[in-house]
């Protein structure tokens, strides 16, 4: 899988077209989560006047993935993944105001959609404005969980929306091979830094024992 989601233009509606190049990638540095944090900024704490410990909840390091969206290059949209035993949780979605008419949102979440997908989660839960819900619905056939109310988070209301993943045959498992598994976060397929170490001889000389 490569972690790189581009979105084909004939995917696109024709008067949403942007030539610029769109590319989601996984957060993997500093500055990658410099950019994904400075979006976030200028959407939540800017536009929706959300307090700061809100936004950034403690939860940023905490088995979490962010993704950023760049368009030639430029951070446009982030979100956050975190992952729960048998459930990914899709987050903080957030596109910058001037690039909302195209796909960015769509990008995001299906970028995140698929990574979750690799790691072999079947079920993912977004929590959706109940004004988006028809975006929910229509892109990810996503349901709204029953038997649970809509709920209010940082003034605005919400509920919780489900979307079925599908593992796509080469998800990755506790069967899957251990290089494979220490690659880094959405290149799983990409000859890694460690695939490279395995070529060297062992140092240590322990045996294990029979």
């Amino acid at each position: 899988m490569n972690a790189n989601v581009r979105l084909p233009l004939e995917a696109r509606a024709a008067t949403e077209i942007d030539e610029a190049e769109l590319v989601v990638t996984v957060c993997r540095t500093l500055d990658d989560l410099m950019q994904a944090v400075a979006v976030r900024t200028l959407v939540y704490m800017g536009e929706q006047a959300c307090p700061y410990h809100e936004e950034y909840d403690g939860n940023d390091f905490a088995g979490a993935t962010h993704l950023v969206l760049r368009r030639n290059g430029e951070p446009i949209g982030t979100l956050r993944i975190r992952w729960f035993a048998d459930f990914a949780k899709v987050e903080r979605v957030a596109v910058r105001r001037e690039y909302r008419r195209g796909r960015a949102t769509l990008m995001l979440i299906l970028a995140a959609k698929r990574l979750a997908e690799k790691k072999n989660y079947r079920t993912i839960l977004g929590y959706g404005q109940v004004r988006l819900i028809p975006f929910w619905e229509q892109y990810f056939n996503a349901k709204i969980r029953e038997d649970r109310r809509s709920f209010v988070v940082s003034d605005h209301d919400y509920v919780e929306m489900i979307v079925e993943g599908v593992p796509p045959p080469d998800a990755l498992t506790l069967d899957s091979p251990a290089l494979e598994l220490l690659r880094p976060e959405g290149a799983w397929d990409q000859f890694g830094v460690l695939d490279r170490s395995a070529a060297r001889p062992a140092a240590n000389f322990g045996a294990l024992s029979q």
